[in-house]
């Protein structure tokens, strides 16, 4: 495979072993991006001669004999929203078009102090709120399978320079999916840790914003060895926690896939998919049995599925629209006082989970522990839960008004934002979930299939990852930029 395919952790140790310098490696994505990113339209934010400078300095440090870190000289990117020194961070939205960073932001510090050093920041949707990646600010980002379809989102600039083979690693966000969304579109690898363990400190517009409900950072990449990589690197407590607290996360014993117990949902009801991504599901379960692991295709939860996506709707709706103006929330107010209590349609649920008092918000609350419980109570007699990412594979770009948009499942139309109650499923419940490539479809377009865990055990859903990765075969390059 071409250098600027390879996975990261090769990269690095061709590095340390002088097969290849950081100054070379460097100026072979750059040359790249610049011959081939105006067709995509990932890499948004450019900072090639800062990065050019670190690389001088990781090669000088490794003719000392110096190692910087486990990604000593790699070149990498990351998604627009995390906060980077003497750079922008807009998230999409033009009245922060000018916000200028006066300093690294927790995640790029921890990078940088890895050793890795950056070629720039990658695209995302407006507010980082869409299945798809486009903003006034820098346009929009196509995929590298084909650029009439989009790389998906909110972190697709994320998983497009990865595909393209503009960048050896990334990271990204993810509320409703973001990160495993576009892992799936464009053929990579993304995790999605529990909730908690990578710090959301440096992911933000303004300084010092809280930790928010459901929403995680973490890594994209080429490899599953990669995101366990980068999850080390990331995860762990701010400072100020750090005085009274570490992380440990638990490594997985498992070390081949016979000796995995894993459950198979292919599709759903509430959420159908289309027959060839349930059809893969399927696949990967007939392998998995044949290879001598425990598989069930009937094992689900406990829970309620229904009322597990309405309590995950109302939840999301009141972290998505917690920044409207107070004019747009008097307006929904109004409105909520005319809904019916036991309304659960879409609308309504928008309506309801955008006015979430704060009593109503801990009953909900309450209600998701319920389910936390449900989840944990099925990991104990499943280690991994094999679904969908989404309902299809990439869709074309639309721009239309999200209420006009509209997807077709095996030629049925369903709503645009249907298919977020597969995302929805490890977000609500703060589960880890890997996504991981599994092929092309017939359309030629990759499918990536989710692998979630139980919580806190996010190794062991890399580690699966891992380990499928090498039986089916993992990332493969699109070749329409070689």
């Amino acid at each position: 495979m071409e250098l600027h395919y390879l996975s990261a952790f090769e990269l690095a140790n061709k590095i340390r072993n002088k097969e290849v310098s950081s100054v070379e490696l460097t100026d072979a994505y750059i040359n790249r991006i610049e011959k081939y990113d105006g067709q995509i339209n990932a890499v948004v934010v450019r900072t090639f001669e800062k990065a050019r400078e670190d690389a001088k300095i990781a090669d000088q440090e490794l003719q000392k004999g110096n190692v910087l870190g486990p990604l000593h000289g790699i070149p990498m990117t990351i998604k627009e929203s995390y906060v980077m020194e003497g750079e922008n961070t807009t998230w999409g939205i033009p009245a922060f078009r000018n916000n200028k960073a006066k300093k690294d932001g927790l995640s790029v510090k921890r990078f940088r102090d890895s050793g890795a050093h950056f070629l720039g920041k990658t695209n995302v949707p407006l507010n980082l709120a869409d299945f798809q990646s486009y903003n006034e600010i820098y346009g929009t980002t196509n995929n590298p399978w084909n650029v009439s379809k989009t790389p998906g989102g909110s972190s697709g600039g994320s998983a497009a320079a990865l595909a393209a083979g503009f960048s050896s690693l990334e990271a990204g966000s993810d509320i409703g999916g973001s990160i495993r969304n576009p892992a799936h579109y464009c053929g990579v690898f993304g995790h999605k840790p529990s909730h908690g363990i990578i710090p959301m400190s440096g992911h933000e517009l303004v300084p010092n914003v809280p930790e928010v409900d459901l929403s995680v950072c973490g890594p994209l990449a080429r490899s599953a060895k990669d995101l366990n990589i980068a999850l080390d690197i990331m995860a762990g407590p701010i400072p100020r926690e750090a005085k009274g607290w570490q992380l440990r996360l638990n490594e997985c014993k498992i070390k081949n896939l016979k000796d995995f117990r894993v459950a198979i949902w292919n599709n759903d009801d509430l959420a159908p998919v289309a027959n060839e991504i349930s059809n893969r599901c399927d696949s990967i379960g007939e392998k998995l049995i044949n290879l001598g692991a425990t598989v069930s295709f009937e094992a689900r939860p406990e829970h309620d599925k229904l009322k597990g996506e309405i309590n995950y709707q109302l939840l999301l709706q009141s972290v998505m629209q917690s920044g409207i103006s107070e004019e747009d929330f008097k307006k929904v107010t109004d409105m909520a006082a005319e809904l019916k209590v036991d309304d659960f349609s879409v609308n309504a649920l928008l309506i309801k989970g955008t006015v979430l008092s704060h009593r109503d918000w801990l009953r909900q609350n309450y209600g998701r522990e319920q389910i936390k419980v449900s989840w944990e109570k099925f990991f104990e007699d499943w280690d991994i839960l094999i679904c969908p990412q989404l309902a299809t594979t990439a869709i074309s770009h639309d721009h239309r008004d999200f209420s006009q948009r509209m997807i077709k499942v095996d030629n049925q139309e369903q709503r645009y934002f249907q298919q977020i109650f597969w995302p929805g499923l490890a977000v609500n419940a703060h589960l880890p979930s890997t996504v991981f490539p599994t092929g092309l479809s017939e359309d030629k377009m990759p499918i990536g299939l989710q692998a979630i865990g139980a919580a806190y055990e996010d190794k062991k859903t890399i580690k699966f990852a891992e380990l499928i990765e090498k039986e089916i075969g993992g990332f493969s390059p699109p070749s329409n930029f070689d």
